[in-house]
């Protein structure tokens, strides 16, 4: 036995502390012990009729050594446990936990000696597998079956893989699933059946087996993301469609409140005096804006057609003029003379003196020039194209344009047919000078006197009858602006207007 114990034993090993450690060689590697403490350890505990014996000794140093023994045999009856016994009881307390347990042994290999976490050292992970037997191992599971399982968990893995176990089988029991699963795989030669578990012999069956779970997964995977986001969408799409159904429904209602609104403001209008003009109208929704200005538009429309119709047919004739007027000139002029009753004819009123013989020449170009009636007459200032001013004096008629010499009974001195006229500049000030365009390029250019009362508006009048009577004719077809050149009577810019016959 020494001669064994010398063989494992390494006393020239210069690594060891000296006069402390000692390495043994065993089969699976070396194992380094240390003395310190090692009495302490296995040390085992004496019987207390042996330390009596030694206190009862003559001898007063062994009786200094077990002062213990001094108790009489009636006061210590129990032995005390020896280490032997101590370390039976705690083997059998183990054997008894082991066998009411399912054992799982576990096999730690040490990767290195330095406790390194990067640190693999082949050689000794090597020696390991080899005196652990864990190759042996692998023979002997290899000769049998390498796999084995019971039927529930097998299914529960594997299940994806076959059409008759996803998702769930409708077999008399699981192990008639898993060899339903097994035979369509094609693996049936390389498994056996049990009682309870499924048997698989070579590993490539179980990679295979997993490689296929692997792939089936991730089709589930994509499968459940698409399912899912299907849902996710589907539920948007219902709380889309719920709130465009709750805007729909509250838009109805605003239109529908906002026309009742205007129809119980608007339901008298026609036995109101104004015809309902003071009326305020409701607010619109966003979606009615431009109804509402369509509405607007139309009670406009049936607002002057009420007040027009009661007219007779001078006071529409004038309406129409005066709305002429101030479409052409809104904005250019401060005083249109909308506000007054427009006459027409003032020569008459302006001048009663010379009144018969303007009553006797109009009557005698009536004859002649067939007129119908007379648009427009009034005092003027005339000026030539030396830029010198004389006092004449305008008659407008349906057929021409008269320019009439005041100091001589209202001769005439020109008559130029409307035909020939193309166009009425006005200046935006208070002289109201007024220029009449001809095709031969021979302007007439006037300013409006003499008017009683004193400075009384007349160009507005002057122009809505023009546009009138060529809209009537319906000759005109058109507005444009333009600019009347510097005179002595008007030295700034003003207004044109085109009639195009």
């Amino acid at each position: 036995m020494i001669m064994g114990l010398n063989a494992h034993l390494s006393p020239t090993d210069k690594s060891l502390e000296f006069d402390r450690d000692f390495r043994i060689r065993h089969y699976a590697g070396d194992v380094v012990y240390s003395v310190v403490g090692f009495i302490d350890k296995n040390k085992d505990t004496l019987f207390q009729d042996f330390k009596r014996l030694l206190y009862n000794s003559s001898n007063p140093v062994l009786k200094g050594m077990w002062p213990e023994g001094k108790l009489s045999i009636t006061e210590v009856t129990k032995r005390p446990l020896t280490a032997a016994t101590l370390f039976k009881n705690s083997m059998i307390s183990l054997v008894e936990n082991l066998a009411c347990k399912e054992p799982y042994y576990v096999r730690c290999i040490k990767p290195n000696d330095v406790k390194s976490p990067l640190l693999f050292e082949q050689e000794r992970c090597r020696h390991q597998v080899e005196y652990l037997g864990l190759l042996e191992n692998v023979r002997v599971r290899r000769a049998g079956f390498a796999y084995r399982q019971t039927y529930p968990r097998f299914l529960q893995r594997y299940k994806m893989i076959s059409e008759f176990t996803w998702p769930n089988h409708d077999l008399p029991s699981d192990k008639d699933a898993v060899k339903r699963l097994m035979q369509g795989c094609g693996f049936d030669h390389d498994v056996a059946y049990g009682k309870t578990k499924v048997f698989i012999r070579t590993p490539r069956t179980l990679f295979s087996l997993e490689d296929q779970r692997a792939e089936m997964v991730q089709r589930i995977v994509l499968f459940l993301q698409k399912v899912w986001r299907g849902t996710i969408a589907r539920m948007r799409y219902r709380r889309m469609k719920a709130a465009l159904t709750i805007l729909r429904a509250y838009r109805r209602y605003k239109v529908k409140s906002y026309i009742r609104d205007v129809n119980k403001r608007f339901k008298n209008v026609k036995s109101m005096k104004d015809y309902g003009r003071r009326l305020k109208w409701p607010t619109p929704p966003k979606v009615l804006r431009k109804f509402e200005e369509s509405l607007r538009s139309i009670y406009n429309r049936w607002w002057a057609w009420t007040l027009i119709k009661g007219l007779s047919p001078e006071e529409a004739l004038q309406v129409r003029a005066k709305v002429a007027s101030l479409e052409a000139l809104k904005g250019q002029r401060a005083d249109l003379g909308l506000q007054r009753a427009w006459e027409g004819n003032y020569l008459k009123r302006d001048s009663p003196d010379t009144a018969p013989s303007f009553t006797l020449v109009s009557s005698e170009l009536q004859r002649k020039d067939k007129f119908m009636r007379v648009l427009f007459s009034c005092n003027v200032r005339k000026i030539n194209r030396f830029h010198k001013a004389e006092d004449r004096a305008v008659l407008i008629t349906d057929r021409h344009l008269y320019k009439m010499d005041p100091l001589k009974q209202y001769k005439p001195m020109k008559s130029i047919p409307l035909y020939n006229v193309t166009g009425v500049s006005v200046s935006p000030g208070k002289d109201q000078l007024v220029v009449f365009h001809t095709k031969d390029s021979r302007d007439l250019i006037v300013c409006l006197q003499g008017m009683v009362p004193a400075n009384e508006s007349r160009i507005g009048e002057l122009v809505g009858t023009l546009l009138s009577h060529f809209k009537r004719r319906r000759a005109e077809k058109g507005l444009r602006r333009a600019s009347c050149n510097d005179s002595p009577c008007a030295p700034h810019a003003g207004s044109s207007i085109t009639a195009e016959h």
